[in-house]
C-alpha cells in the first residue's frame, strides 16, 4: 500500500509561482509513474502532468505546458510540480497519484490508470 503525502498549496496572485510536493510512503521501486491531477469547483478532475520514475520522461496537459514542470528528486524520494505564471483558472485542488502496474504513455492522462492517490492540496490563484 502506497500512501502519498502532498504539500505546498496555498494562495498566490496571478503571475506568481508555487511548488507542490508529493512524497510516497514507501520505497519507490514499485512506482512506475507519478502524476498530478486537479479538480476545480464544479468541474471534473483533469490531468495536469506525469513523470516516469525511471528515466524521467514527462507528460503535460496542453493547458499547463510551458508553465508547469514536473520533476523527481530521487535522494528525497519526492516528486515536485513547479507552477509558474499562474492564472486564476489554475485554481483547484491538486492531487498527486501513482501507478504501480502497467503504465502506457497514451493512458497516463486517465484517472483510472492510477493505483494510489493523495489527499489533495488547495491552490488558489487570485486575479
Amino acid at each position: 500500500q502506497v500512501q502519498l503525502v502532498e504539500s505546498g498549496g496555498g494562495l498566490v496572485q496571478a503571475g506568481g509561482s508555487l511548488r507542490l510536493s508529493c512524497k510516497p510512503s514507501e520505497r519507490t521501486f514499485s512506482i512506475l509513474v507519478m502524476g498530478w491531477f486537479r479538480q476545480a469547483p464544479g468541474k471534473e478532475r483533469e490531468f495536469v502532468a506525469a513523470i516516469r520514475w525511471s528515466g524521467g520522461s514527462t507528460y503535460y496537459a496542453d493547458s499547463v505546458k510551458g508553465r508547469y514542470t514536473i520533476s523527481i528528486d530521487n535522494a528525497k524520494n519526492t516528486v515536485y510540480l513547479q507552477m509558474n505564471s499562474l492564472k486564476p483558472e489554475d485554481t483547484a485542488v491538486y492531487y498527486c497519484a501513482a501507478i504501480t502496474s502497467r503504465a502506457l504513455s497514451n493512458r497516463l492522462m486517465y484517472e483510472s490508470e492510477y493505483d494510489y492517490w493523495g489527499q489533495g492540496t488547495q491552490v488558489t490563484v487570485s486575479s
